[in-house]
């Protein structure tokens, strides 16, 4: 197969020599000239030529993932990146996974023999794993059709680090439910579904976390561990026994009494004994050195025999050992000093001979800037590669257009990689208007002739060219200046995901639309008269129970307030719950009147119609450094439209912080100033107002246009002349606080006015703000997540734009739950310090953060330590933000403030105090502060040292740490950042309200009033109530879980139509297994009782062997109607046209099937007539 790639290298001499040596095993060989923009090139041309597994190793992580980056552009199937897994010597409760997952499945790919390439830093290597042929042996591979023993699987996957879970929602967890067995193993992007037919696979199919609904189905599946070490019964007890002897070796000269002593006893032998009980052990690095060593192996040995080694500059690959290992001793001797660690610990990672020895079993190529000598890798090939880095066009045009005329006239073969297919067709269609002769391809198995030039997709960090073969490739980054950071493509969300409100809890306080607030007990299994049903228990002020059958439970609603405020509990049967209803309807009503005046009015005035887009615009928009996410590009179209329109903008553009927001509104006012108008940008504190401007400097560089900042940092003479150049016009854009809405400001020609966190501005600033927004567009920013479902129902009435995904890859934040201790805190800060970072410190007591203070500044004296809090004066705040941003200091302790906005990129490490004390939602904020840019992020979130924490707190915690992976703490946090979004977007009056009647109550009044605002027609819908003698609930064999089972309660509460009725039967059966006969019913009972409703069908009960179904009025039971089912039903069917209106219908044999298709029958006749 051809690859335009790397078929001219096929030319270049020193790479034939090279494939030719590689071919004789001669190692190592030596190659000088290879230069980092070209490594990532030749290293894929020689896996796919020599159809071997690679491994380049290089000093640092941030290289080996620039590496990675490189070749993934190539082909992202064949490369992985091995990250560097960070060594502890805490015990920690749980940690975040992704790093752990990247790494295994690296090892499963080369076990697996996968001709991938693998790129890793030496750090990364000097962690032990376990023996390669143990880690096969618990690989699991099972096909369709298999005979599997569940015991033996269940405990050897417990053994291979495996948690049994009631349902999977993150990598290393799997369930099982009779017959299926749910799992997620690191090696794939989903968790897997294995249906056994007595023990036989009946199918094995891959599924979605969120909805837990089955995908695709394969033929067979390998399961792979889930932990690079792990005991197994074999060394058991070898391990038991060093660990035994370690101890006793440490604590002999140490007095009884002694702190270190106590340390040592308390944490070996909490771990001696999860080790005999086979417990799950979250920090293995501090048992990993009692497994005997031929138990264990590096890296390496999960190679393939003839696997090749590139090394690059093994110089500087020793000399990144020898600090990796000064740092580690100078760690470990502080563990060992105050009993953290034990002799044992000092071999927790290889030596770099160990490396050196394992490398020279395999065909090594050294590569090097220059020819040196090497003493360890003794050459017995040396091969010059001749390679330069490509120039720099800085937007250019011309200059590009000139070099690619000079590149043809010399025969060479140019690809230029563009970035997106949208760049690469605009930058085909620039080349060819300036009369240079290209092509714009797609596929690249195809042949590339001399004097060709390729533009396609795809980015590398840095173009290059090899003169001796006449071959060149540049990037985009040479083009416009800039690399662009690959955007990772983001899932979808589905639409359950976003807001799945199931997840009730006992003690959580529920909303019943009839009866008010009150607190969930349970779900009670009630036997009345023969018949058996469950119920959810609620209990309401003074000891009053309600007791609600399930397939009610469409009428209750789990109480969502905001900041998880505690609701007022009513009394069962009070006036006091319709009046709060009461007041919540009017409210509403008041509010979206309001909105849609304003929205109507608006409609009607005349704004300013911004021109189309210029080629400025254009190439202000190419000069972006990233990849634009959908969300923006999205939003970006949807405001551009809005300011075109010859209507006045008011958009409300929601989004994280650093998702991108600033870059939308800097387009839109890049746009107004092309047509000679003046944008205003109110944002709410001054740090911002700073951080604001220094980003359009930068952006706005290259461009004709002044822009100035107004804030109390400027002098009073700097501020009047920033006032006089705005009233003559002499200044085009201002970004400032509220000092923007005083009186002197004036503007010469105003035509965009964007702003900040408006809910942040008080309420004198909004009445100015008010006036300044009259006749020219707005767009207002947002960071809080706004509801999808408050988002749907104002459709129509606010303009909305929403970035749900992060931009550029970020590395993951590495999250540990872990008891707070002194001398892994100093560790962290000073690892964080030592990299050049700074980090948040947040304690959240402002009476005593003083103190904490003191006490860090003792722990760690390296350290320069600020304190702010939301006690002290604005000013005074200010004052020590601004010189956090610049640098004075490198810790900062503070109060969750720091949750609001803040966008320092410096700050990685974040450390919080009391982390069980806080709501999920402001800890997954306040983890969101770290992790920026392009280096590892760590969050440590501790609680007090021997501390039993509260069910609820370990929940929490854990929960964070599923964050990353979706689980059910980040719906739980973004439902609790949601209503405080709604909050903010509907004013404080209307938040009071959501608290009164919970969130979900509030939005069906708002989509309630707003239908009936707009002249819809609102359905009335009849709450069916059925009673019949039969049993219908969820049998615990079937679902034990409670959460789960309360989850399907819901959904067969709003079955609504045969669809639902329909989807939600294969998803039992395709999540638990065949329907018992009690769920059928269920399903059935829930499915009539909808369509009844539609029908006006009040009650349907049974009198022995007859079936009654009272109407809601005579008017639904029509002479036609009547005589339509007298025809298909005759005699067992008799009509009662009193005040009661109603059916009674005699059954045969199978009572629920016949009343379902009586009252279809009832359905599809009103259907019929309606239509007519």
């Amino acid at each position: 197969m051809q690859n335009i790639f790397i078929d001219p290298l096929k030319n270049l001499a020193s790479y034939k020599k090279l494939l030719e040596d590689i071919k004789l095993n001669k190692t190592p060989i030596s190659t000088h000239g290879i230069i980092d923009e070209n490594l990532g090139h030749i290293v894929y041309a020689l896996n796919q030529d020599m159809k071997k597994q690679v491994l380049v190793i290089t000093h640092d992580d941030n290289k080996a993932r620039r590496i990675y980056e490189d070749i993934k552009n190539f082909d992202e199937n064949i490369v992985e990146f091995y990250p560097t897994r960070e060594i502890l010597f805490y015990k920690v409760d749980a940690i975040s996974t992704e790093v752990n997952n990247q790494r295994l499945r690296v090892l499963s790919r080369l076990l697996s023999k996968e001709p991938v390439i693998v790129i890793a830093s030496i750090e990364s290597l000097l962690t032990k794993l376990i023996a390669p042929d143990i880690f096969k042996k618990y690989m699991i591979n099972i096909k369709q059709g298999d005979i599997v023993d569940l015991e033996g699987l269940t405990e050897k996957l417990i053994s291979c680090g495996y948690e049994r879970e009631t349902m999977v929602e993150g990598v290393g967890q799997f369930s099982i439910r009779g017959g299926i067995l749910d799992f997620y193993s690191p090696n794939y992007d989903t968790p897997f579904r294995i249906e056994l037919f007595d023990d036989e696979v009946d199918s094995i199919r891959s599924f979605d976390l969120l909805s837990q609904r089955s995908l695709e189905v394969v033929d067979s599946i390998l399961i792979s561990p889930v932990k690079e070490v792990f005991i197994i019964d074999e060394y058991r007890n070898n391990i038991i026994s060093n660990i035994k002897k370690d101890i006793n070796r440490g604590i002999k000269k140490l007095k009884t009494d002694s702190e270190v002593r106590t340390t040592i006893e308390d944490k070996f032998e909490s771990y001696l004994e999860e080790i005999k009980e086979k417990l799950h052990i979250s920090n293995m690095d501090m048992i990993t050195p009692y497994i005997p060593e031929n138990y264990l192996s590096s890296i390496l040995k999960y190679m393939d025999f003839d696997g090749l080694i590139f090394m690059d500059e093994p110089e500087r690959l020793r000399e990144r050992y020898d600090s990796i290992k000064e740092q580690f001793l100078l760690q470990y001797s502080q563990a060992f000093e105050v009993g953290e660690a034990l002799s044992k610990h000092e071999n927790m990672l290889y030596e770099y001979m160990h490396i050196v020895e394992d490398i020279n079993e395999k065909v090594c190529i050294t590569n090097t800037a220059l020819i040196k000598q090497d003493t360890l890798f003794k050459p017995k090939s040396i091969l010059k590669f001749t390679s330069k880095s490509m120039q720099y066009f800085h937007s250019n045009m011309k200059i590009l257009k000139d070099e690619l005329e000079h590149y043809k006239y010399r025969g060479y073969k140019v690809i230029i990689l563009a970035g997106t297919k949208k760049k690469a067709k605009i930058l085909y269609d620039n080349l060819m208007n300036m009369g240079l002769e290209c092509s714009y391809i797609e596929d690249t198995d195809r042949e590339i002739k001399s004097g060709q030039v390729f533009i396609t997709t795809g980015k590398i960090t840095r173009g290059f060219e090899y003169s001796d073969i006449k071959f060149a490739i540049i990037s985009e980054g040479e083009i416009y200046g800039t690399y662009k950071g690959r955007t990772k493509k983001t899932k979808k969300r589905s639409k359950e995901e976003t807001i799945s409100f199931s997840d009730l809890n006992i003690g959580d306080y529920v909303v019943h639309e009839n009866h008010g607030i009150g607190k969930y007990e349970g779900i009670e299994q009630l036997d009345i008269q023969g018949v058996k049903k469950d119920y959810l228990t609620i209990a309401y002020k003074g000891n009053d129970k309600l007791y609600v059958p399930v397939e009610q439970m469409n009428l209750i609603q789990k109480y969502i307030g905001a900041d998880s405020v505690k609701p007022k509990i009513n009394r069962l049967s009070s006036p006091e719950w319709a009046k709060t209803k009461q007041r919540a309807k009017k409210a509403v009503e008041d509010m979206a009147k309001d909105l849609l005046e304003l929205y109507a009015k608006r409609e009607s005035q005349q704004g300013y119609a911004f021109s189309k887009d210029t080629p400025w615009q254009r190439e202000f928009e190419d000069l972006f450094p990233y990849e634009e996410t959908e969300g923006q590009l999205r939003s970006i179209e949807e405001i551009k439209r809005d300011m075109e329109s010859n209507r006045p903008m008011d958009r409300l553009l929601c989004g994280d912080v650093g998702y991108g927001k600033t870059e939308v509104a800097l387009r839109a006012a890049f746009k107004a100033v092309m047509d000679g108008k003046q944008v205003a940008f109110l944002v709410p504190t001054t740090i911002l107002a700073q951080q604001h401007y220094n980003t359009m400097i930068e952006r706005f560089d290259p461009f004709p246009i002044k822009i100035a900042m107004l804030s109390r940092f400027r002098t009073a003479l700097n501020q009047k002349d920033i006032v006089d150049g705005l009233r003559k016009g002499t200044i085009d854009i201002v970004v400032g606080t509220h000092r923007l809405l005083s009186k002197d400001v004036a503007f010469k020609d105003l035509g965009l006015l964007i702003i900040d966190e408006e809910q942040r501005f008080g309420v004198k600033h909004k009445e100015k703000l008010k006036k300044l927004k009259e006749n020219v567009d707005v767009l207002t920013l947002t960071a809080t997540p706004i509801p999808r479902t408050l988002h749907m129902s104002l459709i129509g009435i606010r303009d909305m734009s929403i970035i749900e995904e992060p931009p550029e890859e970020r590395y993951p934040v590495q999250t540990y739950v872990v008891e707070f201790n002194e001398q892994m805190i100093r560790e962290a800060i000073l690892k964080e310090i030592e990299r050049g970072g700074q980090v948040y410190f947040v304690y959240n007591r402002v009476d005593t953060i003083d103190k904490m203070a003191i006490k860090l500044k003792d722990l760690v004296p390296e350290a320069n330590i600020a304190v702010g809090h939301g006690q002290m004066s604005e000013r005074q705040l200010e004052k020590i933000m601004m010189d956090f941003i610049s640098m004075k200091y490198n810790v900062l302790v503070s109060t969750t403030i720091i949750e609001t906005g803040l966008d320092i990129p410096n700050v990685n490490t974040i450390i919080i105090y009391n982390a069980d004390k806080m709501g999920l939602s402001q800890l997954y904020q306040l983890r969101g502060r770290v992790g920026r840019t392009n280096r590892v992020a760590y969050a440590y979130l501790t609680y007090e040292k021997d501390k039993v924490l509260t069910e609820i707190a370990e929940k929490r915690l854990r929960a964070i740490k599923d964050f990353t992976e979706f689980g059910s703490g980040f719906k739980i946090a973004m439902r609790d950042l949601e209503i405080r979004g709604a909050g903010n977007l509907l004013g404080v009056e209307q938040h009071g309200h959501i608290e009164a009647i919970g969130y979900d109550l509030y939005v069906k009044f708002l989509n309630e009033t707003i239908k009936k605002l707009k002249g819809e027609k609102i359905e009335e819908v009849v709450n069916t109530s059925i009673d019949l003698n039969i049993d219908g609930y969820i049998p615990t064999s079937y679902i034990e879980d409670e959460e789960q089972k309360i989850d399907i309660y819901k959904k067969i509460a709003v079955i609504e139509n045969l669809e639902d009725y329909r989807e939600l039967i294969d998803e039992l059966i395709d999540r638990f297994g065949d329907l018992p006969i009690e769920v059928k019913n269920l399903l059935d009972i829930s499915y009539i009782k909808n369509i009844a409703g539609t029908c006006h069908i009040n009650n349907i009960y049974q009198s022995e062997d007859t079936l009654i179904l009272e109407f809601s009025s005579i008017e639904y039971i029509s002479p036609d109607l009547i005589h339509y089912l007298s025809k298909e039903y005759g005699r067992r069917i008799s009509f009662d046209l009193s005040n009661n209106p109603s059916f009674k219908y005699r059954f045969r044999k199978n009572m629920l099937t016949e009343l379902k298709e009586l009252v279809e029958k009832i359905s599809g006749f009103h259907n019929m007539t309606n239509n007519i």
